[in-house]
């Protein structure tokens, strides 16, 4: 069999292999790392009460303790770089990093979970302290569970997560334009896997 016959089988076998468990109860306990490179962390905002702009933060790290048996036990830490947010815009990129977000004093936007409660088969929400520009507010953030699957090319349990959660910039003294032309609730969006820390999975 030739090489470029071989590649599509190979996808085809591991695609087979793939199937997502979707039941918490049935996954292994234990911690999780980030998989940055299948994870996103976007935000949008009213521009003017007629658009929503929309941007995302480059650089993203979470950790993740997992009990199938006490799944309100769980606890999440995630960060993000404030420097690394992105518009497509440099320059814009710079303003809001510094202007707005002061990244040279608080480096980090961090949220903590305290609490976990689940609301439906594969969602639920988590409640914990969000720290932004140098203030901590109560933040509850919208879960809901995709699946864990065996990742073949990792080697290691994979689960997918979506996240969504709204904080009003006001409250971190985020921004000094009015919220005629910048609304003053930002929406943050997130799609993130996880892997299983420590030796390869069977």
């Amino acid at each position: 069999m030739r090489i470029r016959h071989l590649i599509p089988f190979a996808a085809l076998v591991l695609s087979a292999c793939i199937t997502p468990v979707t039941e918490p109860a049935r996954l292994p306990a234990g911690s999780w790392e980030l998989d940055p490179s299948h994870t996103s962390v976007s935000w949008r905002v009213r521009h003017m009460g007629i658009s929503w702009y929309v941007g995302r933060f480059d650089t993203v790290d979470a950790s993740l303790d997992f009990d199938p048996a006490d799944p309100q036990s769980a606890r999440l830490v995630a960060s993000v770089d404030a420097d690394s947010i992105s518009t497509g815009d440099p320059d814009f990129d710079a303003d809001l990093a510094n202007a707005w977000l002061n990244a040279e004093s608080n480096p980090q936007i961090r949220f903590e979970t305290h609490s976990i409660s689940v609301t439906g088969e594969n969602s639920g929400q988590a409640t914990g302290t969000l720290f932004l520009n140098g203030r901590e507010v109560e933040t509850v953030m919208d879960i809901v569970f995709h699946g864990g699957v065996l990742n073949p090319l990792e080697g290691r349990r994979a689960l997918g997560f979506s996240g969504r959660f709204q904080v009003d910039r006001t409250q971190f003294g985020i921004g000094n334009l009015p919220q005629s032309i910048v609304g003053p609730d930002v929406l943050i969006e997130i799609e993130a896997e996880f892997l299983r820390t420590g030796a390869l999975d069977d």
